[in-house]
């Protein structure tokens, strides 16, 4: 048999289309999936990157609120920051959920450099992924790692395609985090205003961008092969000397808040609107899933859920919810 011939099968022995997007964290990033994490700088994109690997070696929600689908190692290079400060920042991390960062599979290339255009190190980081098997590779920031020319094409193009070979091979998803110019227009220019060639945000099964606004950070998300939820305000918490990200709440496309009411038209308040739409589910339902069919804040619907829970109307199944005293389907 030749080991160097391409791999070929008929169309009907391609494996299935699973009915939903396969997630790694739900709404946040697909499983496997590449994809760039953007923003402007001191936008705390290296936060929320420390945060989803924390999340994937964990299982933990990611943000406190985007549930893990899909947990296990995770391998990071952050080339702007020492090593110390990269520990503190987990160390913080874990102690806010109450982790144990020796219990993490949580792997750090600790080289002085490492060049994604250059054979020799591509080869070293094919190994260490081999070798780890990642659910995620962070890769922090793009500009760090190359030579090339962004504002070529060619030369991106190159680049991106090593590193979507790495992802197909070993089954991990990518995380590039890369600067966007400042000043961008909004968040519907977001993609286009990251620096260097378009491709980078074509190539993204999964896309992030952070950008600081007058109220805050706001988390704009978009993917390949599902729908793109509304965006999301974020504040850096610095309570107890332990920083993290903190979802304050969605946000709309212009950054604002909206007028939404606790009653709907008929004067069912949230929490009875909650309590209806769980009952009629044949499955617990996710908060995405919650928030998606309420058409509320994920800050208001985690206050009306909590409130539930205490009365005893409402139970937590994993990370999703159901009607007390209902039976549970069995996980197939």
């Amino acid at each position: 048999m030749d080991l160097t011939a391409l791999p070929i099968v008929r169309a009907v022995d391609l494996a299935e289309a699973t009915a939903s997007t396969p997630w790694l964290v739900e709404a946040l990033w697909s499983r496997a999936g590449v994809g760039i994490l953007g923003g402007a700088p001191k936008c705390c994109k290296s936060w929320l990157g420390l945060d989803l690997a924390l999340s994937v070696a964990s299982g933990t929600p990611c943000l406190d609120t985007f549930a893990v689908h899909d947990p296990g190692p995770a391998l990071i290079y952050l080339a702007e920051d020492a090593a110390p400060v990269v520990k503190q920042r987990l160390l913080g991390l874990c102690a806010h959920r109450g982790l144990g960062l020796a219990a993490q599979a949580i792997h750090v290339i600790t080289a002085a450099t490492l060049r994604l255009d250059e054979a020799h190190d591509q080869r070293r980081l094919r190994d260490a992924v081999g070798a780890i098997r990642p659910r995620l590779l962070l890769l922090d920031p793009f500009v760090r790692m190359h030579r090339v020319d962004e504002n070529d094409a060619g030369q991106v193009a190159g680049v991106l395609g090593y590193l979507r070979g790495l992802q197909r091979e070993h089954d991990a998803a990518v995380l590039v985090v890369h600067h966007a110019r400042k000043g961008a227009a909004g968040p519907n220019a977001m993609g286009q205003s990251l620096r260097g060639a378009g491709d980078l945000q074509a190539w993204g099964d999964s896309n992030l961008y952070l950008q600081r606004r007058r109220e805050g950070l706001t988390l704009t998300l978009e993917h390949r092969a599902a729908a793109s939820p509304e965006p999301v305000r974020l504040t850096l918490d610095t309570a107890n000397n332990r920083p993290r990200l903190r979802v304050v709440s969605e946000a709309t496309s212009e950054g604002e808040g909206d007028d939404e009411r606790d009653d709907d038209a008929a004067g069912n308040t949230l929490a009875e609107r909650v309590v209806a739409t769980l009952r009629a589910s044949p499955a617990p339902l996710s908060r995405n899933e919650l928030r998606a069919t309420l058409r509320v804040r994920n800050e208001r619907l985690g206050t009306t859920l909590g409130e539930l829970v205490a009365a005893q109307r409402v139970t937590r199944v994993g990370e999703r919810w159901a009607c007390a005293g209902i039976p549970v389907p069995a996980a197939p």
